[in-house]
Formats: structure tokens, C-alpha cells, sequence
């Protein structure tokens, strides 16, 4: 940038020396050919310097640009969050004056969802896959939006430049790059700097992208799917530390699964784990994805409950005990939870919280006909 800058200054520098030189020279002959002739010389270099101003500016811009761009890429390169990664990849794919937003589209393992992160989007964004076609076998696609808003809406996305995320000769998914502007269309230079950018970004993308599944699996029980015990302590401890901080509500919910020693002698341990898994997965299905469902330990599940008090968690309850006890489970035919909530006090630490909860638990076991939910109020 210093070299871009120091050379148009030179020139402009240069400049406005001959012009004075011109203009002393022909006041020693005044005429009115010499007046023509300065005015003519005075013209050009005012052109000339009004250019030589514009390229500095353009210089000054691109210069920065790209040291924003390069920050960005060293953001990426000393990261192993794939947050990280994401954000510092959009926002290096947001630079450019005329490009509007930005997406980032990584195809999912084994069936598995894909990943999107987006930014510059007002509603929703758009199918990276739908627009630019499945990345295996495709090379950079642009494309023409217009078409898509009658009458040329105003806001509307016009052109779209999307280019492969390649990790080691494989096809992980797109980048895109998308641009409001009636007036400039995203074009080849777009496309090259989007390549080199994701050149640069996709093996970062998708060693996030398996590190994130990694710690996943690290924090997941293997029989049952829900987060494991280790995790449950973690976050619960977190949670309630956030709520005390923000004076924002939280309850527990503590469940098990009623004669569950009496099903495995009944049916054997292979088919209770069975039996476990399955309940374990109706419990999935019917909590908020903002419950922390875990597996606490052996048959007793866990599922922290944010921003929630007792009638919140109580409704949970109710939900989990019907989707349970609606129908069979595996061969144990119908089974039965029993619950109990409670709901962060001032005074509470997490081992607090969780032996109160786990008191109601125990007190909904032995209960008449169990299959019970009981609150810490109760």
C-alpha cells in the first residue's frame, strides 16, 4: 500500500510543479496565445490530478480492504472454533463494497443436516443448494435474481456468486456472495476473490466442523442419545450461575423410569437398555430446544429447564409422562415416569437445586400407583 501511495502522490506532486512552472514561465510572455495555451495545460492537469486523486482513493481503499481481509484470514488460521471461523469467513466475504451478504453452506455427514451460517439476510436465507446446485461436480456459479422479484422490488437481491468449499480434492459445500445493486453486477473479479477466499477458508471450516461433532459425541451417552452425566453437571452449574447473574428463572426436572429393575429381570438388561434408549428418545422429542435433556444415571434423566418455573416445568412433565406412557415401549409394553421439579431459589447453589428436585423424585416413587409428578413446593 506505502509504494501505491508514495507513487500517486509523486505523480500528483510532479503535476502541479509543471503547472506552476508553466504559469511563471508564460507570465514572463503574456499573450493572448500564451493565456490559450496556459488555460489548455491548466485544463489537463486539473483532469489529470482529479484522476491521480480518485486512484490514491481506490489505492487507500483496496489497501484496506485487504488488510482487513488478511486480519480476517489470520482470525481463521489461529482458530479451531467453528463459530470463529464463520464469523471471520463472512465477514472477509462482506468487504467488497457491493456485495450485500454473504453465506456459508457445508453439507452434512450421513444424512445429517447441513450447516448454514449467514449474515446480511433481513428474512430468510436463501437454499444455497436450491440456487447453486449440488457443489460435487460444480464449479463457481453466478446468477441472475432479478427474476425472481416482479417488478423489481426494492431491497431485492440481483446477482449471486457462489464458489465450492473444497477440503483436500473433496466438495464440502458453497460460499455465496450476494448483491443488491441494480447497477453493478457481481462478476468475474467477485468470483476470483471469492475463490481465493475459500480456498483459504475450507480446510479451517471443516476441521471446526469435526471438532464440534467431536465434543458432541464426547458430551452425548451412547445408549440413550441424551447429553451425559458429565455434561448435565457442567451445564447445570453454568445455568445457574447465568440465572442468579440476570435474575432470570430456571427449574429441574429429575425422571426415571418406574420398576425399571423389575423390566430387566423380566426381559433381560439388553432389552431394558432397549427400553431405556427408547424412552429416552420420547423424552427428545418433547422437550424445548432450550431443555438440557441428559441421562443422569442409570434409568434417571435429567432435563434443566431455562427461563422456566414450576408450572413451565411441570407442564413438561405432564408432556414427557404422555409421550411415554401413550403407547409400548420395546417389549416392556407400557411404562411409567415419575418426576420431580423445582425451581432455582436465591439461596440455591447447583447441588442444592438437584438434591431438592431429587427429594420430589424419590417422593413421586413412592407415591400410590407411582407414574407421578411432584413440584419442591409440594
Amino acid at each position: 500500500m506505502n509504494a501505491v501511495v508514495i507513487a500517486l502522490a509523486a505523480a500528483l506532486a510532479v503535476s502541479i510543479a509543471v503547472a506552476v512552472w508553466f504559469s511563471r514561465l508564460l507570465a514572463e510572455r503574456p499573450s493572448r496565445r500564451a493565456e490559450a495555451q496556459l488555460d489548455s495545460v491548466v485544463e489537463g492537469l486539473e483532469t489529470r490530478m482529479a484522476e491521480l486523486s480518485r486512484e490514491l482513493t481506490d489505492a487507500v481503499t483496496r489497501a484496506e480492504q485487504e488488510t482487513r481481509r488478511n486480519r480476517f484470514l489470520a482470525q481463521i488460521a489461529s482458530s479451531l472454533e467453528l463459530e470463529d471461523v464463520l464469523r471471520s469467513t463472512l465477514e472477509a466475504a462482506l468487504l467488497p463494497e457491493r456485495v450485500d451478504a454473504a453465506l456459508v453452506h457445508i453439507e452434512g455427514e450421513d444424512d445429517a443436516q447441513p450447516l448454514v451460517a449467514v449474515s446480511g439476510f433481513e428474512g430468510d436465507e436463501p437454499d444455497a443448494v436450491a440456487l447453486f446446485g449440488s457443489p460435487e461436480g460444480q464449479s463457481v456459479r453466478a446468477v441472475e435474481l432479478s427474476f425472481r422479484y416482479a417488478g423489481g422490488a426494492a431491497g431485492a437481491f440481483r446477482t449471486a456468486v457462489g464458489v465450492p468449499l473444497v477440503d483436500r480434492d473433496r466438495r464440502i459445500g458453497w460460499l455465496g456472495v450476494f448483491s443488491r445493486s441494480s447497477q453493478i453486477r457481481l462478476g468475474d473479479e467477485d468470483a476470483r476473490r471469492l475463490e481465493e477466499l475459500a480456498g483459504r477458508v475450507a480446510p479451517a471450516l471443516e476441521s471446526g466442523r469435526r471438532l464440534r461433532e467431536a465434543r458432541l459425541l464426547a458430551d452425548l451417552d451412547s445408549l440413550t442419545g441424551l447429553h451425559n452425566r458429565r455434561y448435565f453437571h457442567e451445564t447445570l452449574e453454568r445455568e445457574v450461575a447465568r440465572a442468579h447473574r440476570y435474575e432470570r428463572r430456571l427449574s429441574l426436572v429429575l425422571a426415571d423410569i418406574d420398576d425399571f429393575k423389575a423390566i430387566n429381570d423380566r426381559i433381560g438388561h439388553l432389552a431394558g437398555d432397549a427400553v431405556l434408549a427408547e424412552t429416552a428418545g420420547r423424552v427428545r422429542d418433547v422437550v424445548r430446544s432450550a431443555d438440557v435433556a441428559c441421562r443422569v444415571g442409570g434409568d434417571e434423566l435429567g432435563v434443566i429447564v431455562p427461563e422456566a418455573g414450576l408450572d413451565e416445568a411441570d407442564r413438561l412433565v405432564r408432556r414427557i409422562q404422555h409421550a411415554v406412557a401413550s403407547r409400548p415401549v420395546a417389549r416392556a409394553g407400557r411404562v411409567n415416569i415419575s418426576a420431580g421439579t423445582a425451581e432455582l431459589q436465591p439461596d440455591d447453589d447447583p447441588a442444592s437445586l438437584f438434591e431438592r428436585a431429587d427429594r420430589k423424585l424419590y417422593a413421586a416413587k413412592r407415591a400410590a400407583g407411582k407414574g407421578r409428578g411432584i413440584a419442591a413446593t409440594e
